[in-house]
């Protein structure tokens, strides 16, 4: 439960006659990527249509206006800001009309160049309607030397730097892409009976009756039509450098979900069992801090022989505490989000495994909730070393001003949060859990390198850091 802000969530129908249902139920399964606001966009293959509102799926989104909505092709975004303000005018997807025609843009992730070119444009007299950095996306498209070309959609995705799976829809086309880092996940999915589903993660599949074909490729583009589905890449092989971010399997994504290659739980589940093996604890009990770090209490029991209990609670109809925008907000959610289980851990020496620690307050607080249960002693066990620096990829991490670890030494926080003992586990020992290679993987938060950089964000750490850096 780390006071991380969330990305987004995408999930696209094509070919289906109750196509804007399943994207319902597709949203409603990535709710935990993105609570501020919801929106979908239909197609009948001559025109685009849409709705968007703030709050959640079941919020924006009645009997009546799906009926409106209703078409044989649906993209549906669910929110949470990472690039712009928390509005109406920020939901997704974003309707474009243009010289080329009109275009629906759903976007997870965030472009570190957005400003760069959203000043170009300006300078030359475009007007944006928003502060959200995938509107940018629109003007390029609509510049005279790409509009009605056949590869502009390719021209425009190789000026955008930074973190994007997109799922566009023109009136007889949706298209699927992931930038060339394959930062943040998207996959295939086909209907039985015919039809196919993208979505930003596979757990959404099941819901919307599809079943999972694959993730799609860094840099790739995947145009699906009536003619059948197509794929191709708008880089150059050369230029694809995976850099897939590590906290998709610590935090994000539900644990039934297949990203970059890895079902989520299991990888969860080696994350706690390599805690146990670098940092035991002579302990009497193994809980965790429910949702995201139930599957690595299970690994760190199978691996220490130590019995697992259900320490911690959940009120289910409270939603994740980072989602509140003020500070005081988010303690007050967690005050009502969790309740100690006194008879699991009164006068035992407890173990709780959870995923991240951020700015540190929401753990702070938990622990405080547990110590008045009476345990004897308390160790906490983080699966993902210290975080240090902001992510600019698509995550709304803090600065690093209020990033507990920036500041402060392990044994620092541990006084902090009132621990008898804290460990982190090592970005190696993290690294080792996962199928893939290390290398493809961006830990730009725990070490402060940054796989592609800006001279916005160069600006942005050194404000960060007092003028240093």
């Amino acid at each position: 439960m780390a006071e991380i802000t969330e990305n987004c969530g995408l999930f696209g129908v094509f070919g289906c006659r109750d196509a804007v249902e399943r994207a319902y139920w597709g949203l409603y399964a990535l709710q935990h990527r993105g609570q501020e606001s919801a929106g979908m966009a239909t197609s009948d293959g001559r025109s685009i249509i849409g709705h968007r509102g703030m709050g959640l799926v079941v919020e924006v989104f009645n009997e009546e206006i799906l009926n409106r909505l209703a078409n044989p092709v649906a993209v549906g975004h669910v929110r949470y800001s990472t690039a712009g303000a928390s509005t109406i005018l920020n939901a997704q997807p974003i309707l474009i009309s243009y010289a080329g025609g009109q275009l629906a843009v759903a976007h997870n992730g965030n472009l570190v160049n957005a400003l760069e070119l959203r000043n170009r444009y300006e300078r030359k007299g475009s007007i944006f309607q928003t502060t959200n950095d995938s509107e940018i996306l629109g003007h390029l498209m609509a510049h005279p030397s790409r509009a009605g070309k056949k590869d502009a959609l390719e021209r425009c995705l190789r000026d955008l730097k930074g973190s994007f799976s997109l799922i566009l829809l023109t009136p007889d086309e949706m298209i699927g892409v992931r930038d060339s880092h394959g930062w943040r996940p998207l996959c295939l999915g086909r209907v039985k009976g015919g039809g196919y589903v993208l979505s930003s993660e596979s757990c959404a599949l099941t819901p919307a009756g599809a079943e999972f074909v694959r993730e799609l490729e860094p840099g790739e583009v995947l145009r699906i039509s009536k003619n059948g589905v197509k794929s191709s890449m708008f880089c150059a092989k050369s230029a694809v450098r995976p850099k897939h971010c590590i906290f998709e399997h610590i935090y994000f994504a539900r644990p039934s979900s297949i990203i970059f290659g890895d079902v989520v739980h299991e990888v969860r589940k080696r994350l706690g069992a390599k805690l146990a093996e670098v940092y035991p604890v002579d302990a009497d009990v193994v809980i965790s801090v429910p949702d995201s770090g139930n599957s690595a209490a299970i690994g760190y029991e199978a691996r220490s022989n130590l019995p697992q209990d259900r320490g911690f609670i959940r009120n289910h109809y409270v939603g994740r505490t980072f989602i509140q925008p003020f500070q005081v907000e988010r303690e007050k959610a967690v005050r009502i989000k969790l309740d100690v289980v006194r008879s699991v851990v009164h006068g035992k020496r407890v173990v709780v495994v959870e995923d991240s620690i951020v700015r540190g307050t929401t753990v702070r607080q938990i622990i405080r909730y547990l110590w008045d249960a009476g345990p004897k002693e308390v160790h906490l066990r983080v699966t993902c070393p210290p975080i240090i620096s902001p992510c600019f990829y698509g995550i709304n991490f803090p600065t690093r001003k209020e990033l507990l670890a920036s500041h402060n030494s392990p044994e620092e926080i541990r006084r902090y949060l009132g621990l008898t003992s804290l460990a982190y586990l090592p970005l190696d020992e993290m690294l080792s859990c996962v199928s893939g290679l290390a290398a493809h993987y961006c830990t730009s938060c725990f070490t402060g390198r940054y796989p592609v950089r800006t001279k916005e964000m160069t600006d942005c750490l050194r404000r960060d850091c007092g003028g240093s850096k």
